[in-house]
């Protein structure tokens, strides 16, 4: 019997999934999760073979979710389940120690084949997905800026963001007109949605 943890913040969604999975004869869901923070701790407590994980949960993330379960349950192989599901997401995902990676979008028995894969120590991602991250252009920005604008987001004052990064006004201001340039757009909103929809920060 493979032991499965679900975390997911939508309530819908997690109870379904877990209906569907109970309907699996070799598969039984030990524990649930609405946050990343909560889904540590089930699997500390549940010890579950495979965890599913949302990408995207107040507290903790699923990428967070995933490392932290790499570092204090190994055994237990991580899925990614995700809404929108973009190629810098997935490369994220891999490199936290996630084994597999589905969009929600999949066909229904579809996750039930990938907890049965990667419980038996193979990966799986989403063949789409996957081809997109083949040809996705590199983030153009660097990790500072990324870290910039991701504090400044539409209108954060630049001043709040300087005290919270222990950079000058002026530094801040450099890094944030270096990414508008480099993303090809006209204000730190369009950067900051660009980079967000690009799926880089």
């Amino acid at each position: 019997m493979i032991r499965v943890l679900l975390a997911d913040d939508e309530e819908l969604i997690r109870t379904a999934l877990a209906a569907l999975l109970d309907l699996e004869p070799d598969l039984e869901v030990v524990a649930q999760a609405a946050d990343g923070a909560t889904a540590v701790e089930a699997a500390r407590a549940h010890r579950p073979d495979v965890a599913v994980v949302d990408l995207q949960m107040p507290g903790l993330d699923g990428l967070e979710v995933t490392a932290e379960l790499r570092r204090v349950l190994p055994s237990c192989h991580v899925v990614i389940l995700t809404g929108r599901g973009r190629p810098p997401h997935l490369q994220k995902a891999l490199a936290a120690g996630a084994k597999g990676f589905l969009p929600k979008g999949s066909p229904g028995g579809a996750l039930a084949e990938v907890i049965r894969r990667v419980s038996a120590g193979g990966r799986y991602v989403d063949p789409a997905l996957a081809a997109d991250a083949l040809s996705a252009p590199e983030c153009p920005l660097s990790p500072r800026e990324l870290e910039v604008l991701r504090l400044a987001e539409y209108d954060t004052p630049l001043t709040v963001v300087a005290r919270r990064m222990n950079l000058s006004h002026g530094t801040v201001r450099n890094y944030l007109a270096a990414a508008v340039t480099k993303l090809g757009v006209r204000t730190r909103g369009e950067a900051f949605r660009a980079a967000h929809d690009a799926g880089w920060l």
